[in-house]
């Protein structure tokens, strides 16, 4: 073990950029806990008999893979940490991930199959596995269902600095398969990906809407909750009195999207939150005109669906959260989308309905 080896923990394993905050996280760390946490990872790799298994890069004769992704159980983090699948395109690859995000890839145009418990792996043979990073977590899942498996890791030792998790995808995918593309390559195309199976239904209301706009309400951090959304609506419908409206997100945002229907009942205006799957959700916002959203899943979602947000930052600028092939309009606050003004979103949504035709 090399004595620069720690550096791992920050350093970009491929060879080109992305956005992170590495810097901050170099300053704000000191070299000893960084050097502890490598080794400790290290260590429990040699402990658990798989340091010597892992291999720098996926060879033509690995054909059935099995990708251990458990690190990020959140359903932004595994779009975006799952999004370079699309580079394995003629490899059977089996996915083992959290129950919670199982239903966004099942029918998938990669996974072959999608598994959520360690029984069900066991007994199969694979050429290759890709574990999401050399947590104590999946290293242990690793050992158990493929003690003898060789792996690479996506993030392996990377551990600790923010970062555009499907840039960094997309290029450390790349780099794994021997840099087939370039970086303005990867760059110009990288994106999360979802495929509806073709029973997916939202709702029988939609039948009824020729065009929509959709509004994602709620949130799980205080800081990504927005709360002049009233305001936003009445722009909306100033400018145009016909504009159909659709309400989405989940339990957290049921108080306020009924405080928004007492409000704008008689508008045309549609309340499905906590009415959907994230699937079907996905599946309203794709065949809406624009999505006006928080930093969040249902932000990832519309991107990997194609369709134009309005999206609100704050903490993690849009930078570290988009890519190039997005359209987006989006508006940022360092502290909280709460210091976003109302006007500030109109503006951007204007500047949407113009580039778009809308």
């Amino acid at each position: 073990m090399k004595p620069s080896s720690f550096k791992r923990t920050y350093a970009f394993p491929f060879q080109y950029d992305v956005p992170s905050y590495t810097t901050e996280f170099i300053k704000n760390t000191s070299v000893v806990k960084r050097y502890i946490k490598f080794v400790k990872r290290y260590l429990y790799l040699v402990f658990k008999r798989q340091n010597n298994l892992e291999v720098g890069q996926i060879y033509q004769h690995h054909h059935r893979i099995l990708w251990i992704n458990k690190s990020a159980p959140s359903l932004g983090d595994s779009l975006m940490d799952l999004s370079s699948r699309v580079m394995l395109n003629g490899k059977e690859v089996v996915l083992f991930t959290d129950v919670k995000n199982a239903h966004i890839y099942r029918q998938d145009h990669i996974f072959s199959k999608v598994v959520t418990s360690i029984n069900q792996l066991k007994d199969h043979k694979y050429d290759l596995v890709i574990i999401d990073s050399y947590s104590t977590r999946s290293i242990k899942i690793k050992s158990e269902v493929q003690p003898k498996t060789p792996f690479v890791g996506m993030y392996g030792y990377y551990n600790g600095p923010e970062v555009n998790r499907t840039l960094f995808s997309f290029h450390r995918m790349n780099q794994l398969l021997g840099y087939p593309e370039s970086e303005a390559e990867i760059n110009s195309t990288a994106r999360a990906t979802m495929n509806f199976p073709k029973d997916t239904v939202a709702a029988p209301i939609f039948h009824f809407l020729n065009k929509y706009v959709v509004i994602a309400l709620g949130g799980e951090w205080d800081y990504r909750i927005y709360d002049k959304w009233f305001d936003v609506i009445d722009g909306l419908f100033a400018r145009s009195s016909v504009l159909n409206l659709v309400l989405v997100g989940s339990s957290n945002a049921i108080e306020i999207a009924n405080e928004l229907m007492s409000v704008y009942g008689k508008k045309n205006i549609v309340n499905m939150v906590d009415q959907l799957t994230f699937v079907q959700t996905a599946n309203v916002i794709k065949g809406s005109q624009i999505l006006l959203c928080c930093d969040g899943g249902l932000m990832h979602a519309a991107n990997a669906v194609g369709t134009p947000i309005v999206p609100l930052f704050a903490r993690l600028t849009p930078e570290m959260q988009l890519t190039y092939c997005i359209v987006a309009f989006s508006s940022y606050d360092e502290l909280n989308v709460k210091g976003i003004s109302a006007e500030r979103i109109l503006d951007r949504y204007d500047k949407a309905c113009k580039l778009l035709e809308i």
